[in-house]
């Protein structure tokens, strides 16, 4: 199933080289949401979100004539919305060092709720390096294979199997106090 997804997004990628901008109305309507919930999950905030998502269908645009292999199309264009997010996180840091304060987690409530174990894994997540979690939402949230995130990172393969490692069990030892 997931391959035939991958042909017809290849085929769509040719059709619009080709002239055929219909093809391009399909890819957007199959990804411009999932892009806009991927670069969301990185700003937290809907409008920037949408702004990302949108800054990368210009990029995607202007260079999808580059794009060697159009059945990974999916992983190319998320490794787009990703390196714009990043820019985006990267810029709001510099301007906003104090907002990212005010949005820490409310005082502890009850341990045994699960929306407090909800949040504390989130809380975890958030105090992971960035490209560890970067890592971890590829694999687990956009269900990309390991050469997919890779592929997203511009990493090795063995790289974001470290990362996910590493990942994985320092929320151990976070989730385990």
């Amino acid at each position: 199933m997931e391959n035939t997804g991958k042909i017809f997004d290849g085929y769509l990628v040719l059709e619009y080289r080709s002239g055929n901008s219909k093809a391009l109305s399909l890819l957007v309507s199959r990804y411009h949401l999932q892009f806009c919930k991927h670069a969301y999950w990185y700003t937290r905030n809907m409008d920037s979100a949408k702004d990302i998502a949108q800054d990368s269908w210009s990029t995607i645009i202007t260079k999808i004539s580059e794009l060697r292999d159009p059945n990974k199309f999916k992983s190319w264009a998320l490794r787009i919305v990703t390196r714009n997010s990043l820019d985006h996180l990267k810029r709001a840091r510099k301007n906003k060092e104090a907002e990212a304060s005010n949005s820490l987690p409310s005082p502890e409530l009850e341990r045994d709720d699960p929306k407090n174990k909800l949040k504390k894994l989130y809380g975890a997540i958030s105090g992971l390096p960035l490209e560890q979690q970067v890592v971890l939402r590829l694999f687990y949230l956009e269900n990309l294979s390991l050469k997919e995130v890779g592929e997203v990172l511009q990493i090795s393969t063995g790289t974001v199997k470290s990362r996910l490692y590493y990942a994985r069990e320092k929320l151990k030892l976070i989730l385990i106090k």
